[in-house]
């Protein structure tokens, strides 16, 4: 009797496990075409080494601008070139507006902030930013002065190396982490305040860490997101980004207490004021997203994502700068045409000079800061052109295939500001030029990186000659971690005053 049970249930057992398998099957029956996969590592054998993309470049070739590539056990939509890009995240914008829910991303941000969120949390977290950011200034001339006044700033620390070779990493990273200072805590640092060197290590530490490791370690990722809880005990590269995203937190947590004690409800003064003043109006409503939770994540997050980014990029614009020194040369005097030197550069400049606008567009270009993006996830079954991702299925819109698309750009690898100028000279802009992202996921601090790029390039250009420690012929442009991040080269330059 007790075998015959046994059996039923057998049969029982491998009759649902059937049933789950064709049904599985049928649900990706309809997927964009894509390699073979190998049991358990899928096609990570395809996708080796520390550039992936540029493998999904290469496998596109065969199975087109939309195709399924196998991570692991993870199935994953990648895209192609502008149009199949422009199609997904902006005609079929909510369809492709969310995030996967990977445990490595539930354990850095808890489904809290902007970044990494889904659902309400994200649309009211989203809405609750944007504004708050535009109320103190973001795109306005507010926040312009603070840029201006934070220029001058680096400007008097640059040529204090009166000449002497000077690598200006952390110098740039501290400029613009002033400038987000100034919206969250509504002050800036000096350059060698200790508290603001211990924001900025764990800043850069996260932010690197993360994005370092996201592709390096892909297998290792894929066993952290298969067995979260045992990966919690062992050593491994997790536990550095844990550690920094902590410490983060810590500090965070500390600087918003601060604020709690000095609040004055009816005259909020920064970005955590604000925020305090949001929790106690939805103080009675017991499925409030404005918490302490989202309030720290929300912080961490415009830290990481606006200094990095916007500090790496003039790392690079001063990289081929240097490189090109007649590009130099040639922004100068359109900077003395329109500006001169007796006051200094403001947004209204900006339309009179197309070359130098040019050619910070180019900049962005070819730095090609997050070439996969961030990672998308579709938020329900979506019908794409003749195929079928069913909801929560992972989706890389890659942009750098959109910003070396060669349909849009004529020389897309090399650097030429005539990308985005007009036969007569006059600014034109690209459609393809999309290095914030676009469609409902586009960076919320778009407005404020562009002010910044603008107004930190054309003060110091106004004040200041750069120029290359060794024969500019031998500087390579290529970035030396490639994963989900483009960061340059190391290099020296000297600074010398105009």
């Amino acid at each position: 009797m007790e075998a015959m049970n046994t059996l039923i249930l057998t049969a029982i057992f491998l009759s649902l496990l059937l049933m789950w398998l064709r049904r599985d099957s049928t649900r990706y029956a309809r997927m964009p075409p894509g390699p073979t996969p190998l049991p358990l590592i899928g096609n990570l054998l395809q996708i080796t080494g520390n550039v992936p993309y540029k493998h999904f470049l290469k496998l596109s070739e065969t199975y087109g601008p939309v195709m399924t590539v196998h991570l692991g056990g993870l199935r994953v939509v990648v895209l192609v070139g502008y149009e199949a890009v422009q199609e997904a995240l902006v005609q079929h914008a909510d369809s492709f507006a969310g995030r996967p829910k990977l445990p490595l991303f539930v354990r850095i941000a808890s489904g809290y902030g902007v970044i990494t969120s889904n659902g309400d949390n994200w649309k009211h977290m989203r809405r609750f930013s944007l504004t708050t950011l535009r109320n103190f200034g973001m795109g306005k001339h507010s926040i312009e002065q603070y840029i201006q006044e934070e220029a001058q700033h680096l400007v008097e620390k640059l040529c204090k190396t009166k000449g002497s070779p000077f690598d200006p990493s952390m110098s740039l990273s501290q400029a613009v982490a002033n400038v987000i200072c100034s919206i969250v805590f509504g002050e800036r640092f000096e350059y060698d305040d200790e508290n603001f060197a211990h924001l900025l290590f764990y800043t850069k530490s996260v932010s690197l860490l993360l994005f370092i490791y996201l592709f390096i370690f892909l297998i290792f990722l894929k066993m952290y997101n298969m067995f979260p809880k045992l990966f919690n005990f062992l050593p491994g590269p997790h536990k550095a980004i844990f550690g920094a995203n902590d410490e983060l937190k810590q500090f965070t947590s500390t600087f918003a207490e601060k604020h709690r004690k000095d609040l004055s409800p009816d005259s909020p003064q920064d970005f955590i004021d604000t925020f305090f003043k949001k929790m106690k109006q939805e103080s009675a409503n017991p499925n409030t997203v404005f918490h302490c939770d989202n309030l720290v994540q929300s912080v961490l997050e415009l830290f990481v994502a606006g200094t990095e980014t916007t500090s790496t990029t003039l790392r690079f614009g001063f990289l081929i700068l240097i490189k090109y020194p007649h590009i130099q040369e040639k922004v100068q005097k359109e900077i003395d045409e329109v500006i001169g030197h007796q006051r200094s550069p403001t947004m209204a400049d900006k339309k009179k000079m197309p070359y130098t606008n040019a050619v910070i567009h180019e900049i962005q270009r070819l730095a090609d800061l997050v070439p996969m993006n961030l990672p998308h996830a579709t938020t329900e079954d979506t019908h794409f052109r003749n195929y079928m991702i069913p909801e929560g299925t992972i989706v890389l819109p890659l942009l750098h295939s959109v910003l070396h698309d060669k349909k849009l750009f004529k020389s897309p690898h090399s650097f030429d500001p005539g990308h985005f100028l007009d036969e007569t000279g006059c600014f034109k802009m690209n459609p393809a030029f999309i290095p914030f992202s676009t469609g409902k996921r586009v960076c919320l601090g778009e407005s404020l990186a562009q002010m910044e790029l603008f107004l930190f390039f054309t003060t110091l250009l106004q004040n200041l000659s750069l120029s290359s420690t060794e024969d500019p012929a031998n500087l390579s442009l290529l970035p030396c971690a490639s994963s989900f991040l483009n960061i340059p080269m190391p290099y020296t330059l000297l600074i010398n005053p105009r």
